[in-house]
């Protein structure tokens, strides 16, 4: 009977840290109809709504940003700890370098995944259409462009 009281231990304090954690994080309930979406400073264009947490902060969040049909990204970087890209709608072209390169884009289209680790210069282009795109990293966040050479 000793055997199981340890693993038994270890589940029960799991499971009250992670009810604790549970209870101090409120949920978060947002339809469609819901979402505010606000133009970003430096984005021609694009709009960002904030879905969870606080991107000025140091602390997850998650948004979603709606680029219009033609919108170039230009070469630019993030500071985020940690950051994940899903696009939700449209094709999304991605590319990495400090300089922009239609050679080097890839199309991400609809139901894609990937990460941005930090600081790694990149640029975007919705070529086809309208994308939208939701992020969810560790902020605070920024958008830091990249001159051109």
């Amino acid at each position: 009977m000793q055997g199981y009281q340890m693993p038994l231990a270890i589940a029960l304090a799991v499971g009250i840290a992670a009810t604790a954690y549970a209870q101090e994080t409120p949920q978060v309930l947002k339809l469609p109809d819901q979402i505010e979406w606000k133009a970003p400073p430096m984005v021609g264009g694009a709009s960002t709504a904030i879905l969870y947490g606080d991107p000025t902060k140091p602390s997850v969040y998650v948004t979603r940003t709606k680029f219009p049909a033609g919108l170039k990204g230009l070469p630019h970087t993030h500071p985020d700890e940690w950051r994940t890209v899903v696009v939700l709608s449209g094709t999304i072209y991605f590319g990495l370098g400090d300089t922009w390169d239609e050679g080097k884009l890839k199309p991400y289209p609809t139901g894609t995944f990937f990460s941005e680790p930090k600081d790694t210069p990149h640029f975007v282009w919705a070529k086809d259409g309208e994308v939208v795109v939701q992020v969810t990293a560790m902020g605070p966040t920024g958008t830091k462009m990249i001159p051109p050479k």
